[in-house]
């Protein structure tokens, strides 16, 4: 990390403690932002051709030309590393997770333009589904992000009324998983391109829709301080890639 200017303040990471967030407002260098733009790209065209070769517009939680969740791009687009175990990413993970981290799981989630659907109040962990220790989720902007184009809206702690995770139902119309279904709208994150809102994954959050003419690109990194295992603890679950070993990048970037 030398040469690294830090970038995550004190009150940043009082305030991940307290409210469970932070945003860290046009922090990815742009040599890293058009990587994650590319292989965005890339992995559009990758799974609407899976779609046309099956002959349909649903696949899982992706709907064709709405949105997309595109897990796991940095297998095929080793390009991603450069990123994910980046000195940026690793300063983030010792402020929040401490000085041992794990690669969970990466995904795009990307909202098309005026197609868009929303995504309904949910904690990550309730998308695991059984008890384990809370990871953390980086939302990384690739394009400017605001109510009209479908940005996210995070539950404080202190509003959500909980810091652990709770039950979540299946929405069969949409597959969404919903925890929250109060009346609380939210803080919605307003920020520019390479921001990072930074939440643990007992966070409530949802976004709306996008009613711009543009695509909203988020790149979703998750990170975790020890390997989440499955439920019977036989298996670990998704990446478990180690990153941060003592405070140190033990990473093959």
């Amino acid at each position: 990390m030398e040469g690294y200017k830090m970038i995550v303040t004190e009150a940043q990471r009082q305030q991940f403690e307290t409210e469970g967030y932070f945003v860290l407002e046009g922090v990815i260098p742009e040599e890293h932002l058009a990587v994650l733009r590319e292989a965005s790209r890339k992995s559009i065209n990758d799974i609407n051709q899976q779609m046309d070769a099956e002959g349909v517009t649903v696949m899982g939680l992706n709907r064709k030309d709405s949105r997309y969740f595109i897990g796991f791009a940095y297998r095929k687009y080793p390009e991603l590393r450069q990123f994910l175990f980046s000195d940026l990413m690793s300063e983030v993970c010792r402020a929040t997770l401490g000085d041992t981290a794990y690669l969970f799981y990466e995904q795009y989630v990307i909202k098309a333009a005026e197609k868009g659907m929303k995504f309904s109040w949910h904690q990550d962990s309730g998308y695991v589904g059984y008890p384990h220790k809370p990871y953390l989720t980086c939302w990384c902007t690739l394009d400017a992000v605001t109510e009209a184009n479908g940005t996210v809206y995070v539950l404080p702690y202190d509003r959500a009324g909980t810091r652990t995770m709770v039950p979540h139902v299946k929405d069969e119309e949409t597959g969404d998983q919903v925890g929250y279904f109060g009346d609380d709208p939210g803080v919605p994150v307003i920020a520019p391109a390479g921001s990072i809102a930074v939440f643990a994954s007992t966070v409530f959050h949802r976004s709306g829709f996008n009613t711009t003419d543009a695509m909203r690109r988020i790149y979703l990194a998750q990170y975790s301080s020890e390997p989440l295992l499955s439920e019977d603890g036989a298996t670990t679950k998704n990446a478990a890639e180690p990153f941060l070993k003592a405070g140190e990048n033990v990473s093959s970037r």
